[in-house]
């Protein structure tokens, strides 16, 4: 292949449209602006989202504020008897309960919560722990550390 050989791909190539010129055209005369009017003047038109004086669409709609969703940090929730699970001494981490299959999204960070009974000494490490879930997890003789 040679550079004088190179085209390019079919369709991607074309005339431009030449409007306000005679002989065959189509385009002639009022070059496809129709008769007179505010879309036949130079400068004509009206702005985006301009519907003749009615109320436009993006003023109808009902806008309810700021939202933080998308900027929330979202926790991944572990109750206390999905824990009880475990052998004593177990030292639990986000990796542990994603293998153990407890959780399948960390999202943000995993917070304990203190829903069910512990029963088994544990050290717990996690983003954050709700009091109650503290407290359980002290009574049953194990550790919290926050990561």
């Amino acid at each position: 292949m040679k550079l004088h050989e190179l085209t390019p791909n079919e369709g991607s190539k074309f005339t431009r449209k030449r409007v306000g010129r005679g002989a065959g055209s189509g385009t002639g005369k009022t070059s496809g602006r129709g008769h007179k009017g505010q879309n036949a003047r130079s400068g004509g038109g009206v702005r985006p989202g301009f519907e003749g004086g009615q109320n436009p669409l993006y003023r109808r709609v009902p806008k309810r504020g700021f939202n933080n969703d998308r900027f929330a940090t979202v926790f991944a929730i572990v109750n206390l008897d999905q824990l009880s699970r475990f052998a004593d001494d177990t030292e639990v981490t986000p990796e542990l309960l994603l293998s153990e299959g407890i959780l399948k999204n960390p999202k943000d960070g995993i917070k304990i919560l203190g829903n069910g009974e512990l029963n088994v000494k544990l050290t717990v490490r996690a983003h954050k722990f709700s009091q109650s879930a503290v407290e359980k997890i002290q009574a049953a003789g194990g550790k919290t550390e926050v990561i």
